[in-house]
């Protein structure tokens, strides 16, 4: 992977961010619960000093990163590159920036400067762009790099050609028979049978809701009282022309034996399932699609799988000082075309195990799935398990809000279950604003913060997300308001201008990634989705802004 070179040398040198240096050694400091007195701390504003050892002629990568060949040294290209991938192959389409063109912003010290660029054949250049990292910015969100070529597209299951409704919901009219019979939900480790949807003609995963009661032991579903929801977001127009179908996936509750405290466990996994011949369906929010046919048993694939709980749990206070654990999750789920370029895409699951929240013990079982897809499909497992926090809104409301982040694993299935599944990597460590512990409810004292952290104790980082979550008092929930991606060797950060509104309440989530194919600087959403995948979060407590 390339990356920006943050110099992290021992004793003479220190650790690169952008903002100077921090005092030597600091990378060693340990974080036992809380944060250490004597923690990385930023310097005031407007005052921003190197640290003994560092110099300011820029990283030793001055010239661009490897692969920026023909680009002039103080020219920076941005493209937006759509690969779409299908049965058929795969396919790219270079998308027009000019809507929303993105922005360079050159940090100097504790200041910015902004730089615009021009549309030029095939994507957006900036000249003038200093050596050293920059803030390049598209939409709400900024990748910090020192590539002189940069795409920041992505990758999407389905035709090119394929034309979206404005519906994300529509209507179901089912006539399913030859079902495996029906088990009803009882909890979230019963979870009874479901229903989902997928394509693999064009970008479509739904789950199904049924309004009407079906009975336990009951084989056939024939009702116009159901409804589809898009999780892959507005729901495309279906051409019979063009072969558009749509696998239907009936999911069974299996058991997977008891908790240590004799609390019944058990999981879904698809059992029967049959794809649809194509047809002719424009989404109006209105009409019903049609879905019909005989539901048939799939493919079975069963494993032996060991889930060490503890080693999750034990990461728990890395994550926040308050956090406790919360929900393990274990997925099986199918990657539509393969896995050669990791994985792409959403296509439902195959296997959903949920155990009870806070579970702290070594899970082994033999467990099974069904696979309805075709064989070129490839299929991932994933584990996760999610810590949280409860807080009181700092706006005298007393509403309470649940803070989270998580620590997961994905990869091939095959690989992800050869040995014990237990995390890759742990949570940053040590997580402040402007020096003070982001653990600490408080107002911050400038629009733009330092945000500063510890790298894992366990774990490579190849790179750092960092996503600010804003309070929406209307609806009593926090929704992403701005991220920022940075090459893994990064210890803090200044905050570019305007990222954080006035008086405003978020809180922060920073995930450390161990991904040996994530390229950050050059190519940070397409290899996002590359195998293995590996993140851990550290979180902060509620903030304000000034």
């Amino acid at each position: 992977m390339r990356w920006l070179k943050w110099s992290v040398l021992v004793g003479s040198t220190c650790v690169m961010t952008l903002v100077g240096c921090g005092s030597p050694g600091q990378e060693g400091q340990e974080f036992t619960g809380s944060p250490a007195p004597n923690g990385p701390s930023s310097e005031s504003p407007g005052s921003e000093p190197l640290g003994e050892g560092c110099s300011d002629a820029g990283t030793p990568d001055d010239a661009g990163t490897p692969g920026d060949a023909g680009i002039p040294s103080d020219a920076v290209l941005v493209t937006n590159t759509t690969r779409f991938y299908t049965s058929e192959g795969t396919s790219e389409r270079v998308e027009d920036m000019s809507a929303r063109p993105p922005e360079i912003y050159v940090p100097h010290g504790s200041t910015f400067s902004l730089l615009l660029g021009s549309a030029v054949p095939g994507g957006w250049l900036f000249t003038g762009v200093p050596s050293g990292p920059y803030y390049l910015r598209t939409g709400s969100t900024y990748i910090v790099s020192n590539a002189r070529h940069v795409d920041v597209g992505i990758n999407k299951l389905g035709r090119p050609d394929t034309v979206y409704s404005e519906h994300y919901l529509t209507p179901l009219q089912l006539n399913l028979v030859n079902m495996a019979p029906w088990t009803n939900w009882s909890s979230a480790s019963l979870p009874g049978s479901s229903l989902q949807l997928a394509s693999a003609q064009v970008d479509l995963y739904g789950a199904v809701s049924l309004f009407d009661f079906i009975p336990d032991g009951e084989t056939r579903i024939l009702t116009l009282n159901a409804e589809l929801w898009a999780g892959t977001g507005n729901i495309p127009i279906f051409e019979a022309s063009r072969g558009d179908r749509l696998y239907v996936s009936q999911h069974s509750q299996y058991p997977a034996g008891t908790a240590p405290d004799g609390t019944e466990l058990g999981y879904s996994a698809v059992d029967r399932a049959v794809e649809v011949g194509a047809f002719d369906f424009t989404p109006d929010g209105v009409t019903p699609m049609p879905l019909a046919g005989v539901m048939q048993p799939t493919r079975r694939t069963e494993f032996p799988f060991e889930w060490r709980l503890p080693a999750y749990t034990a990461w728990a206070l890395d994550a926040h000082p308050l956090a406790t654990p919360s929900i393990p999750s274990f997925y099986a789920i199918p990657a539509a075309h393969g896995t050669n370029d990791g994985w792409i895409g959403y296509s439902g699951e195959l296997l959903t195990l949920q155990l009870p929240r806070a579970a702290s013990f070594n899970f082994t079982q033999r467990l099974q799935f069904g696979n309805p897809f075709p064989s070129t499909w490839g299929v991932v497992g994933l584990g996760s398990y999610s810590f949280r926090v409860l807080e009181t809104v700092p706006d005298g409301s007393g509403q309470r809000v649940s803070l989270s982040g998580s620590i997961s694993t994905s990869d091939e299935f095959n690989s992800l279950i050869a040995s014990p599944l237990q995390p890759r990597v742990s949570p940053p460590r040590a997580l402040a604003i402007d020096g003070v512990p982001a653990s600490t409810q408080r107002e911050v004292g400038a629009a733009n913060p330092v945000i500063s952290w510890l790298p894992p104790a366990q774990g490579s980082v190849n790179a750092y997300r960092l996503a600010f979550l804003r309070y929406n008092p209307e609806v009593n929930t926090l929704l992403t308001d701005g991220v920022l991606y940075l090459p893994g060797s990064a210890t803090q950060v200044r905050l570019p201008p305007g990222m954080l509104k006035p008086d405003s309440i978020y809180y922060m989530r920073l995930s450390a990634y161990d991904g040996p194919g994530y390229d950050i600087e050059r190519d940070p959403f397409h290899t996002r989705e590359a195998l293995p995948m590996a993140h851990a979060d550290a979180f902060s407590s509620l903030f304000t802004t000034p």
